[in-house]
């Protein structure tokens, strides 16, 4: 009987993963631009971090999670998100004992428990920053930039917009959910059965309810706009403006709370302009997440981008398929003849050794058939080694472009390539 892949998950292979690889490559060289670091943080965690840094009120941990026992007893879950982790590694590590703003960047997989659908799978793929240990309302205009400037570089920034809204401080949030209590309780037995747990564990959630029939109340909730402290009005209209500096382009949501319980002030999402895909990437501040988790008293900011609708976007547009690099080989070695085949990849080995990419057909077959192969693979030059050339020290090299072929001595052969 065939084995398939578990539903909700997939696999990355051909020009899908050239595109991966080159999306990673840009986004880890920008990162190092604006001075941050690569992090690789464990696959799985203590569910604890989850339950205490997510928040027990997000669908994330509620529905989500997969989480197991260990041969320990130890409830464990597989990563939901990145944030929380990095927070913890934040901590344990006392990265906060350095210089801060700490500026990291991560990209890998993350696991929910989710309804498989176009583009949404049960194990994806993030790549993301988290920034740690300043409050200042310029690192959060920092991570939009560079969240802003991925998509420049690739191309993708013509039709995107950034939506931004303000949570608020704890003073905001707090005088808020009671308003959104009062506004919502008239309507509540009407609306989905994920709204009234929310109406309990965090109302603000329901602001981000998709179920139709429950966004005609929620269009006519209270706004956060309202309720804003002074402190947090001030701090919302300083990113604005930095924002405008920057000719970053934002349109204001005050609908937009996210779906992870430790934001709190500024929060984003960046979205297609006139599509209905939902955002491509999202993040916010958080305030109090590094104290819940055990750490100092500091404030934290980050975006994640999902892997996937990347590459999604990316690869329905024909204009943008040049930005990726064709993948292609120096040199492939073709052994014609009998008894040459453990000499050549002796040669093929010889030249990886020396930097040069090689491949070689290790079948027997005839030499047309290997030029096919070989152009299936781009490879620049053909190197065929036969009987004659084992006993003579030499090999044939063929430019796959020009069709010249020459004879040329093994000994030379670093030479020849490199003129």
């Amino acid at each position: 009987m065939e084995i398939k892949n578990v539903k909700g998950t997939h696999d990355i292979f051909g020009e899908e993963t050239k595109i991966y690889d080159f999306l990673i490559d840009v986004f880890s060289h920008l990162c190092q631009r604006y001075g941050a670091s690569h992090i690789i943080i464990p696959t799985i965690e203590h569910t604890e971090l989850f339950q205490r840094g997510v928040g027990e009120g997000s669908d994330v941990v509620r529905k989500e999670m997969y989480t197991f026992e260990d041969k320990g007893g130890r409830l464990i879950t597989l990563r939901p998100e990145f944030t929380a982790g990095i927070v913890r590694s934040f901590i344990q590590n006392k990265f906060y004992a350095n210089d801060l703003p700490c500026r990291l960047f991560y990209h890998g997989s993350v696991f929910r428990y989710e309804r498989p659908q176009q583009g949404r799978y049960r194990q994806f793929n993030q790549l993301g920053v988290e920034f740690l240990g300043s409050d200042n309302f310029l690192v959060d205009v920092e991570t939009i930039s560079l969240a802003f400037s991925f998509l420049k570089e690739l191309g993708l920034d013509k039709n995107i917009v950034v939506k931004i809204n303000s949570l608020g401080d704890l003073e905001t949030r707090n005088r808020y959910r009671q308003a959104l209590k009062d506004y919502f309780a008239q309507y509540l037995p009407d609306m989905c059965e994920d709204c009234q747990s929310r109406y309990e564990l965090n109302p603000l959630r329901i602001l981000d309810c998709k179920v139709d029939a429950d966004r005609v109340y929620i269009e006519k909730a209270p706004s956060i706009s309202t309720f804003l402290s002074p402190q947090s009005a001030q701090r919302f209209n300083d990113i604005i403006e930095a924002l405008k500096q920057l000719e970053i382009p934002f349109e204001i949501d005050h609908t937009l709370v996210r779906g992870l319980d430790y934001y709190s002030e500024i929060v984003y999402e960046i979205h297609i302009k006139n599509a209905n895909e939902g955002a491509i990437g999202a993040g916010g501040h958080y305030s109090t997440l590094i104290e819940e988790l055990g750490g100092p008293k500091m404030s934290g900011v980050g975006f994640s981008f999902g892997l996937e609708r990347l590459l999604s976007l990316f690869a329905s547009k024909s204009d943008l398929a040049s930005k990726v690099v064709e993948s292609k080989i120096d040199i492939y070695v073709m052994p014609v003849g009998e008894g040459v085949h453990s000499q050549a990849l002796k040669i093929a080995q010889y030249l990886r050794e020396n930097n040069i990419s090689a491949d070689i057909y290790l079948e027997k077959t005839k030499l047309g058939n290997m030029f096919k192969k070989a152009q299936k693979r781009n490879a620049k030059f053909a190197l065929i080694v036969g009987e004659d050339e084992i006993k003579n020290q030499t090999v044939q090299l063929k430019n796959l472009s020009t069709s010249e072929q020459k004879e040329v001595k093994l000994s030379d052969i670093l030479k020849t390539l490199k003129e």
